[in-house]
């Protein structure tokens, strides 16, 4: 046949026999042989959870631009259009943004800041009335693949600019769209461009901004929040966990502007820095975040928020940002608020926070506090989302590859409380205490009974989320040991300091009917093991692969990779993973990755040695 060596399309010719097909949804894509472009078939997770986000976005969007149009029908000659004829950007006042479209509190957040319900941007030109399809930016596309499987699975989207600020990359993001037919020709463009250049200078453009780099996203953030459209979605990846997860506490204030802390939530604290961040940079701009999804997956944190306009809803961040202090002995953590608010004579005035939050030593155990923050503390999630993205991931589940992973994500997502910030490990709680554990169930019946709400978390399985003060869970932790007794320890242990003291609590172990979540109850599966070895980062494109990489790849793919390299000379990236290094040299991913275990390992030793400092 023909066409069996070479493909033809559009007049370019290359061939086939140099190339790997990979086929991802109803994308395909064409990797060479040489390691020259980027790519992790492990991101496949990210990918999908990124549909499932977009489909639901266009879908909001277009409700949001309905109801807005029935209210100005409803209204009818009681409001005045003219402020809908008038162009400019959209900077709300007193409940309307300057295109006359109206706003609405943001009941699922229980913030008094009201949200645009339809941004000006989104209703570019004389016909306002028509709300016109998003245009999304990949500004780190590589080889192409995330903004194919946007054009060609998302329905909805009339254009997908593709950026990268190398050469091959581009050339094969072309060659990928080429060879992907004409709905990817019709809609992906890829363009050779500095990213952050590029959306500096096209401002409230683009209705959906991704960013997913190899690392930390920190110098694209200032741009990124620029070129969203009013109300438009921005998603952003992280890899860089060493660095948020406190293994380089230093570096993480530098990029992030805030203190990471070591603990079982480093993972959670992780995300909230990452929104702490891009609302730092949206406020210098008079533009504030609505997080609607958080999530913590195999290697790295990705966000999707909403960024919208308004100078007084500005004023409320420092509501939502709090520093964290954790004490060096018994992991017990406490949350102070940056600001405060105090409404006189029907006028809201912010003010600063009052603190200290805690005394100088735990009240716990006696031990000093180490100060972390400030984190983003308000709801990571927004429920009606998940529940939306939930339902569409199901209904269409031959649509995404990853489908038993994101679904199980989501679930788990749906069952967190949304307002409780960072959780608690049931481990380390007993492990300070030094006695064996009670299991989940018996605890969240124990909180349970006690008054307070209690639920799991995505981020780890043994995570708990709690409403209930750290007094409260010792308590419970002091009757368990009263009844499962713990053998003598140095009294100056934190264990001994807590169990010193009588409960002022009874705990009530009686199995309540909430200590089981409904998918736990249904025995839905919601944390799920890697689909093969080595699924994590990969080599940054262009990079040998070396001897130091055989605990991770094995030596049978060394082996290959070498005999590769005496062929023909060249850097052959295999399927499987490899080590994945910050751009300070730091490593930030197991072989499996999975849980980041090197993270927080360090954190026993770490912790003796603070508790003989003070």
């Amino acid at each position: 046949m023909a066409g069996d060596d070479e493909k033809k399309q559009n007049g370019t010719s290359f061939d086939l026999n140099d190339f790997t097909i990979i086929k991802e949804g109803d994308a395909e894509i064409l990797m060479h042989a040489k390691n020259e472009v980027f790519y992790n078939n492990s991101q496949v997770n990210n990918r999908d959870m990124s549909i499932a986000v977009l489909r639901t976005f266009i879908s909001q969007r277009k409700q949001e631009h309905d109801a807005m149009l029935a209210r100005r029908t409803k209204a009818g000659n009681k409001a005045p259009n003219a402020k809908a004829e008038n162009p400019g950007d959209s900077v709300q006042h007193n409940g309307e943004s300057n295109d006359g479209s109206e706003v609405l509190k943001d009941a699922s957040h229980g913030e008094s800041s009201s949200i645009p319900v339809e941004q000006t941007k989104n209703l570019r030109g004389k016909g306002r009335e028509e709300l016109k399809p998003p245009r999304v930016l990949e500004a780190l596309s590589a080889s192409g693949l995330r903004a194919l499987r946007y054009a060609r699975e998302v329905e909805g989207i009339c254009q997908v600019v593709a950026l990268d600020n190398d050469k091959a990359s581009v050339e094969a993001c072309r060659r990928n769209i080429k060879f992907n037919g004409s709905v990817a020709c019709s809609k992906v463009e890829s363009h050779l461009a500095d990213a952050r250049v590029y959306m500096l200078t096209h401002p409230n453009e683009f209705d959906v901004v991704d960013l997913d780099p190899y690392g930390a996203p920190s110098v694209f953030l200032d741009s990124a929040v620029q070129s969203v459209a009013d109300g438009g979605i921005l998603m952003c990846t992280a890899t860089d966990m060493a660095v948020l997860c406190a293994a380089n506490g230093e570096v993480c204030y530098s990029k992030y502007g805030s203190y990471p802390l070591r603990g079982k939530y480093c993972h959670e604290m992780a995300l909230r820095i990452l929104l702490a961040s891009i609302e730092s940079h949206a406020n210098r701009y008079k533009r504030y975040i609505v997080p609607v999804l958080s999530v913590q997956m195999d290697f790295y944190v990705r966000v999707f928020v909403r960024i919208y306009t308004s100078a007084s809803d500005v004023k409320n961040t420092p509501l939502k940002l709090s520093y964290v202090y954790q004490c060096i002995g018994c992991d017990s953590f406490h949350l102070q608020t940056v600001g405060r608010t105090v409404s006189k004579d029907k006028s809201v005035r912010c003010l600063p926070g009052f603190g200290p939050a805690v005394p100088q030593e735990c009240s716990d155990c006696g031990k000093k506090f180490n100060m972390g923050g400030p984190i983003w503390s308000a709801p990571i999630h927004d429920q009606e989302w998940v529940a939306a993205m939930l339902a569409n991931v199901k209904s269409m589940k031959e649509r995404y590859p990853a489908y038993e992973r994101i679904s199980a994500v989501l679930t788990t997502v749906s069952e967190e409380l949304p307002d409780i910030p960072l959780f608690l490990s049931l481990h380390n709680l007993c492990a300070t205490l030094k006695c064996t554990s009670p299991s989940a169930v018996i605890f969240r019946s124990a909180v349970i009974n006690a008054g307070y709400r209690i639920s799991g978390t995505h981020v780890n399985p043994l995570g708990l989320k709690t409403d209930a003060p750290m007094n409260v869970i010792w308590d419970i932790m002091r009757c368990w040991v009263r009844n499962h007794p713990v053998k003598a320890q140095p009294s100056d242990q934190s264990g001994s300091v807590i169990l010193a003291k009588e409960p002022v609590l009874q705990a009530n172990f009686a199995r309540a009917v909430a200590s089981l979540s409904q998918a736990q109850a249904k025995k839905v599966a919601r944390f799920l093991p890697n689909p093969e070895r080595n699924w994590g980062p990969k080599l940054r494109a262009g990079r040998q692969i070396t001897s130091k990489h055989v605990s991770l790849l094995g030596p049978k793919a060394l082996n290959a990779m070498s005999n590769h390299e005496n062929g023909d000379g060249s850097n052959h990236e295999n399927g499987d993973g490899s080590n994945h290094e910050n751009g300070d040299g730091s490593n930030h991913e197991n072989g499996d990755g999975s849980n980041h275990e090197d993270v927080e390992e360090p954190a026993a030793k770490r912790k003796k040695t603070e508790e003989s400092d003070s």
